[in-house]
């Protein structure tokens, strides 16, 4: 697909007929409609401009995607109402895009275009010269940190030639600042640049962006590249845009939505740990950033980076098919590399580990924490946030659920009543006896970050502490001593790396109700761990030492690839996803099976359900509230609809068929279509 010209270049006046995607959300009208063009507005309703359509008695938004000589359409056509502006802003590539994306989740077009497209800021339009201004050519940079990769400089090669390799990437960890994993994104970014191509990049958040950003800065310099995310302003991040769409840059890093960004000529696609969820969208069509990146490579003959401490079982699919390379270091660097990882037991006690008990910590974890207090800070990882977030009997460990509405009860603060967390009613001090055993005593299932903080401050006075989480994410601390709490995913990096870090709860990340739990540990595990100097003590605490646990093992090791290659031979032998393709379809039970019969299904396509999605009077209404009268919502029933990997296209087909049959009639009961949905197991 070539480069989408400007608006003085393509001006289609004699073409008298535009094919217009409207912006509806009707999945039996995701297609082309065409409208009349008007004389004075010949000019600018180009393909790819913003234009307002009168549809069924509504003025709607639309894009143009298309100018024809003549009709298909058998009638008198219905003029376009005005053109909105006649910047491009839907090249071909990215209309192309969001279609695949679309077809591969069962989803509309305009879905995926209300999050490729960003709001028009006219400011934006106005500001922004149409011209881009020369730029300086890019001279190909040394490897670098690709160097501690026996298979790094050979990609980089490739990427040089203008091929379109594609990697998984196993980042070493504690790298110095101008090895770690941002500058290596950085110098192939500038090896793109180097072969005359575009690259774009998509991180987890914020503090990921400003890292790269720095990186990238200090390699290309400034005005080279643009970022865009969401905490941006509309007219900034319209703006950042505007600037890939015209020319101006070719290098985008941001979250989410910049893997739609219109880069031109792209070289290189990149995304940087693919398990964290921040990289799924939550909204229809609910896509993955990987799978978009992966569409987007493939159709342009981008280089494809996958990059990450940990591996998904996304990526070792992608591994054993042989569509991705992996990019490793060797035994020798990566056992110096690694840090050195230990694993305390369970329980603590009081008379042998004195302030370490205090703490809730075995007294391994608190003798390493004192002594790596002495050169600088120590992380500390809790699996929530909070103080304590969850609740059970003291005698025989079962979970707390309100006398209410069944859901969980926490504890906010020291001195607080414990509450629920779904109705907010409060538990009085002799009101709990619990209805497994009649004990009336309560017991903490997880310490949260707030809790944590308060004892260890205690059992290591004088030490300042800090707390990053939900609310209050810390991007960096110094170098001078002190302890930081913070949950997966909010921890900061530390200059010159953490002297220690403690991993507390394991149970916790473990138990996790999901089926990727042992792989979504270990990648919480491994992405605070990195974050030591290279050398330094890790202590897993809250994982038994005589049971033999696959993902402590791989932390132990340093193996990411041998638990994701583990994992997925299980799930090829049990016939769980990856290893195949599911669809999940939530509604009432009437209209599922309604669905189920009106659904045109692959022959080898199995159908397991309607089943109910929680227990009565548990299942959560919209907004995350429960019903206080104990009413099932109407979507209480799912059905999953599982077939082999080769079998997606004929799925999607299916369900996408289904949901336009049952716009079409206009059914009165909702059924809601995900496809790969990350928390149904």
């Amino acid at each position: 697909m070539g480069e989408q010209s400007t608006t003085t270049t393509q001006r289609p006046a004699g073409r008298p007929v535009a094919a217009v995607v409207v912006e509806t959300p009707l999945a039996h009208l995701d297609r082309v409609f065409e409208y009349a063009v008007p004389g004075e507005l010949a000019d600018d309703a180009v393909p790819g401009a913003r234009v307002r359509v009168r549809f069924s008695g509504r003025e709607l938004d639309g894009f143009v995607v298309e100018r024809r000589e003549a009709p298909e359409h058998d009638g008198r056509l219905t003029p376009l109402r005005r053109v909105v502006s006649p910047e491009p802003v839907l090249t071909a590539e990215v209309l192309a895009l969001c279609r695949a994306v679309a077809d591969r989740y069962a989803g509309t077009l305009s879905d995926v275009l209300r999050l490729a497209v960003p709001k028009r800021h006219a400011t934006a339009e106005r500001n922004l010269a149409s011209e881009a201004p020369p730029r300086e050519e890019v001279t190909t940079p040394d490897p670098g940190p690709w160097a501690a990769y026996p298979a790094g400089p050979a990609w980089l090669r490739r990427v040089t030639a203008g091929e379109g390799p594609a990697a998984a990437w196993a980042a070493l960890p504690g790298r110095a600042p101008d090895a770690d994993w941002p500058e290596a994104i950085a110098v192939a970014v500038a090896t793109a640049q180097a072969a005359g191509r575009g690259a774009l990049v998509v991180v987890p958040d914020h503090r990921d962006v400003d890292r790269l950003d720095a990186a990238l800065t200090g390699l290309l310099g400034k005005g080279r590249h643009v970022r865009l995310t969401a905490d941006q302003g509309p007219q900034a991040r319209y703006t950042a845009w505007l600037k890939v769409l015209r020319g101006h840059v070719d290098v985008v890093i941001g979250t989410r939505a910049a893997a739609f960004a219109p880069v031109r000529d792209l070289g290189l696609v990149a995304w940087w740990d693919d398990g964290d969820d921040l990289l799924a969208e939550p909204r229809a069509p609910y896509h993955h950033v990987g799978v978009v990146l992966g569409l987007r490579a493939e159709a342009t003959g981008a280089a494809l980076l996958a990059g990450g401490f940990a591996r998904s079982l996304r990526v070792q699919v992608g591994v054993e098919s042989g569509a991705l390379v992996p990019v490793e270091a060797d035994g020798p660097t990566l056992r110096a590399a690694a840090p050195r990882v230990t694993i305390a037991g369970e329980g603590v006690d009081e008379e042998r580990d004195g302030p370490a008990a205090r703490a809730h910590l075995p007294s391994r974890a608190w003798r390493v924490a004192k002594d790596a207090l002495v050169d600088g800070p120590v992380l500390v990882q809790v699996p929530r946030r909070g103080y304590l977030p969850s609740l059970s009997c003291a005698e025989c460990r079962t979970p707390v659920r309100c006398t209410r509405c069944q859901g969980p009860v926490a504890l906010g603060a020291s001195g607080a009543a414990p509450t629920c967390r779904w109705c907010g009613l409060a538990l009085s001090a002799h009101g709990f006896e619990c209805g497994h055993c009649g004990s009336r005593r309560l017991r903490s299932s997880i310490t949260g970050a707030r809790r944590t903080a308060e004892e260890i401050g205690r059992a290591l006075p004088g030490v300042p502490v800090h707390t990053s989480g939900s609310g209050e994410v810390l991007a960096t601390v110094g170098r001078e001593p002190a302890l930081v709490i913070a949950t997966p995913g909010a921890e900061p990096v530390a200059e010159g790396g953490y002297t220690g870090v403690l991993l507390l709860d394991a149970w916790a990340s473990l138990d996790l109700p999901v089926l990727d739990a042992p792989i979504e540990a270990l990648r919480r595990w491994m992405s605070a761990a990195a974050l030591a100097r290279q050398g330094r003590a890790v202590v897993l605490c809250g994982a038994p030492e005589a049971v033999a646990l696959p993902a402590v093992e791989a932390l132990v090791r340093w193996d990411p690839a041998w638990l994701a290659e583990r994992e997925l031979l299980e799930r090829r032998e049990l016939g769980l996803p990856p290893a195949v393709r599911v669809a999940q379809l939530t509604g009432g039970r009437r209209a599922l099976e309604e669905a189920l019969g009106q659904a045109d299904l692959p022959a080898h396509a199995q159908v397991l359900g309607p089943v109910p999605l929680s227990q009565p009077g548990t299942q959560p209404r919209r907004g995350g509230q429960p019903d206080p009268d104990g009413e099932r919502a109407p979507a209480d029933h799912h059905v999953l609809v599982r077939v082999p990997p080769e079998g997606t296209l004929e799925l999607t087909r299916a369900l996408i068929a289904l949901k336009a049959f049952r716009s079409a009639r206009k059914e009165p009961a909702a059924v809601a279509v995900r496809v790969d949905p990350l928390d149904t197991f």
